[in-house]
């Protein structure tokens, strides 16, 4: 029996020293934390991007050790600290950081930031929190440059592509030139194809525009209700002409609707968004709903919550496989299929949509059916009635001053 014990405490030591040698020679950060947010436990390459001693930093609060900013260098609020929310929510969450060594005197890196729950067996219990920080610098950096070669290359290509658009809009302009049929044809062709190269450009511009926090952006409070109403009415028309059924529907998801003398009355959803950015979105949705569906119904509708307001885009097209769903909102990617390859487009537009949602801390993604239609569905954090009144008598002050 002693000689089974003394078996079972050296394969025990064995494990333990085989822990410690990865934990060791791994290059990533990797740090474990209690359900008090205390380290229990960080490698060396953590401690070297922190600036702290390993045996210094052990059972030390994690936030005053940990010190994080949001990638542009701005202040993380409360409630996007990874620590604070995974303690409070038990769930994973991604993100793109930058730390800041200890006294502010190192280099800032930016650096992926994956923190896990770490569960009991049966999962019912928090035990604590494991993070694993990649150092993207480097990769950040190349981004940028990547970008800011495709704004540069994209800007300085609109002016020759704006002024052969507008020359070929001249030539099939009858009161400016006499052409034949045989020319007239080859000229809107060539004009066609000019317009989608500027589309090309624009959309380039502003992904990379988008990717490095260059969009221009002025946010204020905003009734979707209203806001929506609106771009329907303007977008009717172009689901007409295909033959198209228009609708625009409000709904709640909290029973907010109130019956007063027999009338229905409609909550007001307040957002802070750019108008005009959020309508490149919607636009961006609806062109495509009317491109790919080619009978039945196009339905704009809004829906919320307490804490979301949620709008939508239905439609009755062909759908979209599952296969291709995970990576739609992904830069250049198109769905392949016959439809596609007839029907021209960039690959940018869903990706530029997914960036401005995520400049108001929202979310887009997409629910399909092949053969049955699309929802493309955005969910943006909602103002109560009180706080969008303040937001908006702060925005007429503004005006004022």
């Amino acid at each position: 029996e002693s000689k089974r014990v003394t078996q079972l405490t050296g394969q025990l030591r064995n494990k333990q020293q085989q822990a410690e040698i990865l934990m060791q020679s791994i290059s990533d950060g990797i740090i474990v934390i209690d359900t008090e947010g205390k380290i229990s436990l960080l490698n060396p390459a953590a401690a070297k991007m922190m600036g702290w001693a390993v045996d210094e930093a052990m059972g030390i609060d994690v936030n005053l050790v940990v010190k994080l900013l949001q990638e542009d260098g701005k202040e993380l609020a409360p409630e996007q600290d990874p620590f604070k929310q995974i303690l409070r929510t038990g769930q994973q969450n991604n993100s793109v950081v930058q730390l800041i060594e200890r006294g502010g005197i190192g280099d800032h890196h930016i650096v992926s930031l994956v923190v896990s729950p770490i569960l009991t067996p049966k999962g019912s219990e928090l035990l604590g929190a494991i993070a694993v920080f990649r150092d993207v610098s480097a990769a950040r950096q190349e981004e940028h440059r990547r970008a800011d070669f495709i704004s540069t290359a994209s800007h300085e290509m609109r002016t020759p592509v704006a002024a052969i658009e507008g020359y070929l809009a001249l030539a099939l302009n009858d009161r400016v030139a006499k052409i034949d049929q045989k020319a007239r044809e080859y000229l809107i062709k060539a004009h066609e194809s000019t317009q989608h190269l500027g589309k090309l450009f624009q959309d380039l511009l502003t992904s990379a525009k988008a990717e490095d926090g260059r969009l221009v952006n002025h946010p204020v409070v905003v009734e979707m209700g209203t806001y929506l109403r609106q771009i329907t009415d303007g977008l009717r028309f172009a689901a007409e002409k295909k033959g198209l059924l228009m609708d625009f529907t409000i709904g709640t998801g909290d029973g907010e609707n109130k019956v007063t003398s027999g009338k229905v009355i409609t909550p007001l959803y307040y957002t802070h968004i750019d108008p005009d950015r959020m309508r490149e979105v919607i636009t961006n949705l609806f062109d495509n709903a009317v491109k790919y569906t080619e009978s039945g119904k196009i339905v704009i509708g809004l829906t919320g919550d307490k804490d979301v307001v949620q709008f939508f885009i239905r439609d009755t097209g062909n759908g979209i496989p599952a296969d291709d769903i995970p990576h739609l909102f992904q830069k250049f990617y198109r769905v392949d299929n016959s439809t596609t390859r007839t029907i021209g487009g960039t690959g940018l537009g869903l990706f530029i949509c997914r960036k401005i949602v995520e400049i108001y801390h929202g979310r887009i993604w997409v629910e399909s059916t092949p053969g049955k239609g699309s929802t493309f569905y955005i969910n943006i954090p909602r103002l109560s009635n009180q706080k969008a009144t303040q937001l908006q008598t702060a925005e007429k002050q503004v005006v004022i001053g």
